[in-house]
This record gives structure tokens, sequence and C-alpha cells, in this order.
């Protein structure tokens, strides 16, 4: 699947989740930010303005729905895809996450198809 020329941001407290997902995204050619938690992520969405969002829901300071719903919040950046990332799979996560204006919910351990067809979704939808 080639994606190339997307920006990807990817907003997770785990290395290892944000470092499996940049490795399966820069092989279908985006390129990709990465940031630890929303705060980081914040600022740097501002500089870069990416295609799609990654968000985990689980972080410390400003969780997921925090982070998605100040994103959908600012009219720069509203029509922004943002992709929820969960270990959880429960109904009520998926309605908080919908509720934040997520567009669409992942649950980790994510595969790589998973991922990339997520994004070619939402980066379709965007451009």
């Amino acid at each position: 699947m080639d994606l190339s020329g997307l920006k990807v941001m990817v907003i997770d407290d785990s290395n290892t989740i944000r470092r499996s997902a940049e490795i399966f995204l820069s092989q279908a050619g985006c390129t990709v930010l990465l940031a630890e938690d929303g705060f980081d992520a914040l600022a740097k969405i501002t500089d870069h303005n990416p295609d799609v969002i990654f968000v985990d829901i689980m972080m410390p300071r400003l969780d997921g729905y925090q982070t998605c719903s100040l994103i959908k919040k600012n009219p720069r950046l509203s029509a922004t895809p943002v992709i929820m990332l969960s270990s959880k799979d429960g109904l009520f996560d998926r309605a908080r996450g919908r509720m934040a204006g997520s567009d669409e919910y992942l649950t980790k351990p994510f595969t790589k198809d998973s991922l990339l067809k997520a994004v070619a979704h939402h980066a379709g939808n965007s451009r």
C-alpha cells in the first residue's frame, strides 16, 4: 500500500507502540511524527499539520479523549481525522471516543494492515 506523501502523527506514551507504528507507516511511505502525550502532540500538530492522527486513550497528563476534543475544537484542525488507539475494546470507550470527535477506533495491538487501512481510508477523505 503506497501512502507516500502523507503525514501521520502517532501519540502514545508507549515507546513500543510508537516504534512499531513508525516502522509500519514509514514502510508505506508516510512521514511519521511521534509524540509521547497530548501536550507534546498539540505543539507538534500546529507546526506540522498532519493528515491523520492516531491517539492512545490512556496517557498521563492529557488523555486521548481530551487530546482528541482539543484537536477537534480547533477550527484549523477540526477536519483532521483522529483515530483512537486503545487496548480496551468496550462499547463505552468507543462511545466516549465518538463523543470526543474521533473518526475511528483501533484496538491495540494493531496489525500493520489495520493501521495502513485506517490511514488510507481517512487520508482519502481529508484530501
